[in-house]
């Protein structure tokens, strides 16, 4: 068997719980494979909304095991408190043995929330716009070989271990000024670490492959989307792991001849969050239409989305990048409302038309150069079968697969579970 892998094409928020969460019934194991609590994957169904962060979205199938990932990075605070949330609301995957966690997964402690805010606040103009969430400086201190890791809980110079890492957190703090009392947020972290102790820890790189070699079906889970990729995306506004399909193998620890499909997720158009170069920006009425109707606001950090047209240089780099076999188109149903639509096949660069993803966006910003598209002026919410797509969008998505070359597998109608076509 393989690990399918499920990704953005994008610049996240493209709707990646919702797919995981209607796709788990078919596999055995979902396994989150990178990212922090920055990612906000949102799910709807029974009448009902859940925003996950940490814990991967086949959480809800009775069926399905989910492992946190070694490439993950743990807030133990935050998935404290997302476990005790789906406990409240009647599912407790701790009782229901439905969660594990690898041991190599690197904490997030409440210092590297103080490094981050402390840095970002010093870039001013140039900021990245991180989530504040200590993700960039616990990744630095993976990569320079200082972190600590959930299985270290385990043992018994776990503390000393903590508090090495916390003073040389401080000495660097110093530099940057006053620093700000975290006695609270230190007592709620070690709440959190006897929390937590209840949650299976497993060497996750054998227990994945434990799965395939038992002919089991695994879904790899990626946070965040392609253009965030730390190696390729729009660098340095980027997150601080690789979002690509080789970050499933190295986040979960698995072989690349392992790899099956390569499920990549769009919107029907495009948006991003925090700073950085978006070619097809929209910083106008449309843009402003397009977050309104889309909702477009951050399910983490409510904050409002950039919003634009699609992309195509982007997202056939993205489809490179991956190895995408199949993709899903979400928030069709956003752009009924239009009587036109535009994509966006090549860019201005340097002088030349170009139809891939330069180097070096941010310091020669690329024009996009646009194609028209008829609109579908009509309701999509509706809909639970591909012979009910208007004749209009199903043009759109014609032209989309001429383009890019790869097949729209599923389409994304609303939010709920039952808004998803197999197209």
């Amino acid at each position: 068997m393989a690990v399918d892998v499920l990704l953005g094409l994008q610049w996240g928020d493209e709707g990646k719980g919702k797919i995981v969460d209607v796709l788990s019934p078919d596999y055995d194991l979902i396994a989150r494979f990178q990212g922090g609590p920055n990612a906000g994957h949102t799910l709807e169904f029974n009448n009902q909304k859940f925003v996950l962060n940490t814990i991967p979205s086949g959480i809800f199938n009775p069926k399905t095991m989910n492992l946190i990932g070694n490439g993950v990075v743990i807030d133990p605070i935050i998935l404290k408190r997302e476990l005790e949330g789906l406990k409240a609301r009647g599912f407790d995957p701790v009782a229901d043995q439905k969660l594990v966690i690898a041991r190599r997964a690197h904490l997030i402690l409440p210092t590297h929330q103080l490094l981050d805010a402390a840095s970002e606040s010093k870039m001013g103009v140039g900021k990245i716009g991180s989530t504040l969430k200590g993700i960039g400086p616990t990744y630095m201190d993976k990569t320079g070989r200082n972190g600590l890791r959930i299985g270290d809980i385990q043992l018994k110079d776990f503390k000393e271990r903590y508090e090495k890492l916390v003073n040389k957190h401080l000495s660097i703090l110093a530099h940057y000024g006053e620093i700000p009392d975290f006695t609270e947020k230190e007592s709620a972290f070690f709440e959190a670490i006897d929390y937590l102790r209840n949650v299976p820890l497993v060497d996750g790189e054998h227990y994945v492959n434990q799965y395939l070699a038992k002919g089991k079906k695994v879904l790899a889970e990626g946070a965040q989307g392609t253009m965030l990729d730390v190696d390729f995306g729009s660098y340095p506004f980027v997150t601080s792991s690789n979002t690509t399909t080789a970050g499933a193998c190295t986040g979960l620890g698995i072989a690349p001849k392992n790899i099956g499909k390569v499920i990549g997720i769009f919107k029907a158009y495009c948006t991003r969050v925090g700073g950085g170069p978006f070619p097809t920006e929209l910083d106008n009425e449309v843009g402003e239409n397009l977050r309104a109707l889309g909702h477009e606001f951050g399910a983490t950090t409510g904050r409002p989305r950039r919003c634009g047209w699609i992309d195509l240089p982007a997202l056939k780099y993205a489809i490179m990048l991956n190895g995408v076999t199949e993709m899903v188109m979400t928030k069709a149903d956003v752009l009924s409302g239009f009587e036109t639509i535009y994509a966006c096949t090549h860019y201005m660069y340097n002088g030349e038309q170009i139809d891939y993803m330069p180097y070096d966006i941010n310091a020669i910003r690329p024009e996009p150069v646009y194609e028209s598209i008829p609109g579908w002026n009509e309701d999509l919410t509706g809909i639970r079968k591909p012979e009910e797509v208007p004749a209009k969008l199903q043009d759109y998505i014609n032209y989309l697969e001429k383009h890019l070359g790869v097949p729209v597998r599923y389409l994304s109608v609303g939010p709920d579970r039952e808004q998803t076509l197999v197209m």
